[in-house]
């Protein structure tokens, strides 16, 4: 059987937190199995999901972004109880890191350079000759009135500082994408399960039918954005899990939730 797990409301352990309430009640409304644990008791070394997990079911979480030694422990945890995440540690790491899913992605969406955060960005960019930089980590952007933004090589290192300032630290090693002209209010999240892909409103463009195709995990996202040219390029993969639903109706993700099953 497959069981979702959330996180608690801080104050109510047997309640999910008010940002998964909705969520939480239109997937017990479907009839999926659903738990919820809570996530302090958890980074003390507890683990109690409640209704408790059962052995053999299948676990899917759906919370808060962890870390990959983060996630690892929760999959060892799960496992501990008898149970099985669906999704493996090596699983949530290919579509959470950037530079994992790169390569099977190439010609889909901008090109990328990846260095470490140590790294002279200003020499080891200067052959580049692109119009600006887009610098984010392995998992975000900055999202400061600053932007993610570099006009020039020298002025990447400014970014990254800036990302390492606001979010504590610098997630993997620094990615710096070329830039390309988007057009505004154009981003689509899809979810893909098991190699189906999910859209919003049922439609799904063929690249990300693509990426489906290229891209071997569970439970992932793919947030797709129309270039000015009218081209539709792929922009960020994440861990289904982990990745918010963004304009997606309670009711309409659960459909997807239900394809897991």
């Amino acid at each position: 059987m497959i069981r979702f797990i959330y996180p608690s409301d801080p104050l109510d352990a047997k309640q999910p937190d008010e940002n998964y309430v909705e969520e939480f009640a239109a997937a017990k409304a479907a009839g999926l199995s659903c738990s919820v644990f809570s996530v302090e008791d958890f980074e003390q070394g507890t683990f109690r999901p409640v209704p408790k997990l059962e052995d053999g079911d299948r676990v899917l979480y759906r919370g808060w972004m962890l870390g990959p030694a983060e996630y690892a422990r929760l999959c060892d945890s799960i496992i501990n109880k008898g149970a099985t995440p669906v999704t493996s540690s090596e699983d949530y790491v290919r579509c959470h890191y950037l530079p994992n899913w790169y390569e099977a992605c190439k010609e889909l969406t901008p090109s990328t350079v990846f260095l470490a955060r140590s790294a002279d960005f200003a020499s080891e960019l200067a052959s580049l000759n692109w119009p600006k930089y887009f610098v984010k980590d392995y998992v975000k952007s900055l999202t400061t009135a600053r932007g993610s933004v570099a006009d020039t090589p020298s002025q990447v290192a400014e970014v990254v500082d800036l990302i390492e300032k606001y979010r504590g630290k610098v997630d993997g090693g620094v990615c710096v994408r070329r830039f390309e002209e988007l057009e505004p209010d154009t981003e689509e999240r899809y979810f893909i399960v098991a190699g189906t892909a999910f859209g919003r409103e049922g439609t799904v463009p063929d690249v990300v039918q693509d990426i489906a195709s290229r891209i071997t995990s569970p439970f992932y996202t793919a947030d797709i954005v129309r270039r000015t040219d009218g081209v539709l390029r792929l922009i960020e993969l994440g861990d289904g899990q982990v990745s918010d639903r963004k304009q997606w109706p309670a009711s309409r993700f659960v459909d997807v939730l239900r394809a897991v099953v």
